[in-house]
């Protein structure tokens, strides 16, 4: 007889992973789920037994009130409201009467057609496609839970809280009185201390909606009570050009050929060209910004004029950095082809005498004067489809090709690191394909010695490309820091982004075999440190120092090549 074998907890989370994906490819393909029906009840089993550490206690009876914060900021207002959810190509509504609903902490264009349904559109490939899917499952467990704790037992009625909840929710305007007794009615039914639901409601307060966290409690609920209690059934879809259009690289070839005829039209094609994926502030800002404000903000520091920078308020000091790199030679390409990858290309021959923190070789001929091209960041697998397009010989006439002259290419992002803390640095040498034994290795042009001496712990080692950052949970990542893979941290597109070069690089030769490599990362979050995740908040002026860190040492390379 055999013994029998138990999976670990590492195992088991990498089955519900697979699970996880598999279905939600299946779904896809079929058209359309109903999340309370089979396929929707294998989704939230499945994200049950995975329990990622962004959701923190969705496990639990009790509501989960960071993970709700943070899966709000990343899906359209309103959402909570609709009963039938539909997901779609660029489909055209840009052009419609109907206004874009663009959530805060991901650029995606959303429209809500009636009072019932939302559509939600996919210009940015499978990763956008898991990563709404997954924020929606975690909602109807939440609203599922809330349905739970309010109905009475077999009878279609709900409990005094409910009632009372509902009143206040119905209500024009509520005094300070009436809030505070509709939240501890609130309270009892989410499972949540009075102050914790207090601080939430807050926090979602705005000047239009004083009592959005009211309504999102009250529209969860009564959503999933009337699917229990009526049999209205929520559903999502996926519209028939969406399944057609989706791994064709529409919109990236698109975003693609409007860079290169840029690029063409202002002859660059030939000159080095450095690819660096970073925000739209920090190569800018590095370049201009001491100069730019070297009055503004005299006897600052370069850090100190950074973090001015990096204040919302201060849009005035933005302004005259961006006024000084237009002068410069910066050529900003905002992104109208759907990825919402926008560009600034940096001309380094158009430099004006002492415009620049930065200074090229004395005797550096005109043609070899670097071109800097930054792209926003982007998406998951997105990250394949913009880079292989952008490396692509571009066709000027039917039978003329011209190539690149791609002299290196840079990735610069933020990753959750799995020791040390938020604004650490992770310096990567290989990346590896979560769920796969695929992996990547590379000559990274940035080394760890770089950056030691400024205050910030800094790794280096492999990275973990996930599927998705609100599918991670300690078990995975404990096994992939302690084992033989000596995985310093995780982030959504390193194997992406190495994919496309490796194939340009050394299989199509569209671009030189000896291109330059530089990955570097600074942490968002810790997900192995309880109250460190990215659910607990954002990196706000911490993050300054690592980007400017890394952003310097990549400049001082391009400068000195």
């Amino acid at each position: 007889m055999s013994k029998s074998v138990n999976t670990t907890r590492a195992q088991d989370s990498t089955n519900a992973i697979e699970r996880l994906y598999i279905t939600m490819r299946h779904l896809f393909n079929r058209g359309f789920y109903k999340p309370s029906g089979v396929s929707g009840a294998t989704l939230r089993q499945s994200l049950l037994q995975l329990r990622p550490e962004i959701y923190g206690s969705i496990a639990e009876e009790k509501a989960e009130l960071n993970g709700l914060m943070y899966v709000l900021e990343r899906l359209p207002e309103g959402i909570e409201q609709c009963r039938f959810i539909n997901l779609t190509s660029d489909e055209g509504y840009a052009g419609s009467q109907f206004k874009p609903i663009i959530p805060p902490k991901r650029r995606r264009n959303c429209y809500r057609i009636d009072d019932e349904q939302m559509n939600i559109e996919i210009t940015r490939g499978r990763s956008d496609i898991y990563d709404i899917l997954t924020h929606l499952t975690f909602l109807f467990i939440e609203s599922e839970k809330i349905s739970k704790k309010v109905l009475i037992e077999d009878t279609d009625k709900t409990i005094r809280d409910w009632v009372k909840l509902e009143q206040a929710a119905n209500k024009e305007e509520l005094s300070q009185r009436e809030r505070e007794v509709a939240l501890i009615h609130m309270a009892n039914i989410l499972g949540r201390p009075f102050i914790e639901v207090m601080a939430i409601h807050k926090k979602l307060s705005t000047a239009l909606e004083p009592e959005r966290f009211l309504k999102i409690i009250y529209w969860l609920g009564k959503l999933a009570i009337e699917e229990e209690t009526t049999g209205n059934k929520r559903a999502i879809t996926f519209s028939p050009m969406l399944r057609e259009r989706l791994g064709h690289h529409i919109h990236g070839e698109r975003w693609a050929n409007r860079i290169k005829a840029v690029l063409q039209e202002n002859g660059l094609m030939e000159r080095p060209i450095h690819i660096i994926s970073a925000n739209m502030h920090s190569v800018m800002n590095s370049l201009f910004a001491k100069k730019a404000l070297s009055k503004t903000l005299a006897g600052k520091t370069k850090l100190e004029t950074y973090e001015a920078l990096s204040i919302p308020k201060n849009s005035h000091l933005r302004e005259k950095v961006i006024a000084q790199a237009k002068k410069n030679g910066m050529i900003a390409i905002d992104d109208v082809s759907g990825t919402n990858i926008d560009v600034q290309i940096f001309d380094m021959s158009k430099l004006g005498k002492g415009a620049c923190c930065y200074d090229l070789p004395a005797n550096c001929p005109e043609n070899e004067k670097p071109v800097i091209f930054v792209m926003d960041y982007a998406f998951g697998e997105q990250a394949y489809e913009t880079i292989d397009e952008l490396l692509k010989p571009y066709r000027v006439k039917k039978n003329q090709e011209v190539f690149l002259n791609v002299a290196s290419i840079t990735i610069m992002g933020k990753a959750g690191i799995l020791e040390g803390g938020k604004g650490d640095i992770m310096i990567p040498d290989a990346h590896i394909f979560e769920g796969t034994a695929d992996n990547y290795p590379f000559d990274n042009e940035l080394r760890k010695e770089d950056f030691e001496g400024n205050g910030l712990k800094v790794l280096q080692g492999a990275m973990v490309t996930v599927l998705g950052t609100s599918l991670q949970n300690r078990d995975i990542l404990k096994f992939f820091h302690e084992s033989t893979w000596n995985v310093i941290g995780l982030e959504m597109e390193g194997v992406h982004y190495q994919k496309a070069i490796q194939s340009a690089s050394k299989i199509r030769k569209s671009i030189r075999e000896d291109v330059k490599v530089r990955y570097a990362y600074y942490a968002s979050d810790n997900p192995l440190e309880t109250g460190s995740t990215l659910a607990s908040g954002g990196l706000g002026t911490t993050g300054v120092k690592p980007t400017y860190l890394i952003t310097d040492k990549i400049l001082t390379q391009i400068f000195n090549s």
